[in-house]
């Protein structure tokens, strides 16, 4: 249990960042090199190599250098833990939804009965 949740809490911090995702989005259309991705987000090549190695601890990118050129693209990993963490929470949500529209429910046709009531 303590390493799924270590696996869990180094993938949602990657994923916490906007540029990190944006970085897992343009590496889903095609690998890119450290460079190119720096100049996309408009940041130095030591804050993308920061965002880069974040995204590597987790298992969500590879890097490959070839001379002087290192090129990321999407890692190893899938998510299926973390999508299945992410369901079991969605449907606790949706449960505890129904049961407030039940309650909702119940309160308006009170509410509705008391309304007639008071006109008789």
């Amino acid at each position: 249990m303590v390493q799924y949740q270590a696996r869990l809490d180094t993938t949602f911090a990657a994923l916490s960042d906007v540029t990190r995702r944006g970085v897992l989005e343009q590496l889903a259309g095609s690998d890119a090199s450290i460079t190119d991705l720096a100049e996309r987000f408009h940041m130095t090549l030591t804050g993308m190599k920061k965002h880069i190695n974040v995204l590597e601890q987790a298992g969500l990118v590879a890097t490959e250098k070839v001379g002087r050129v290192r090129t990321c693209k999407l890692g190893p990993r899938r998510m299926e833990e973390e999508a299945a963490w992410i369901e079991r929470h969605r449907q606790l949500w949706d449960a505890r939804f129904d049961a407030l529209d039940t309650i909702v429910d119940q309160l308006k046709r009170k509410e509705k009965a008391n309304a007639q009531r008071k006109r008789k």
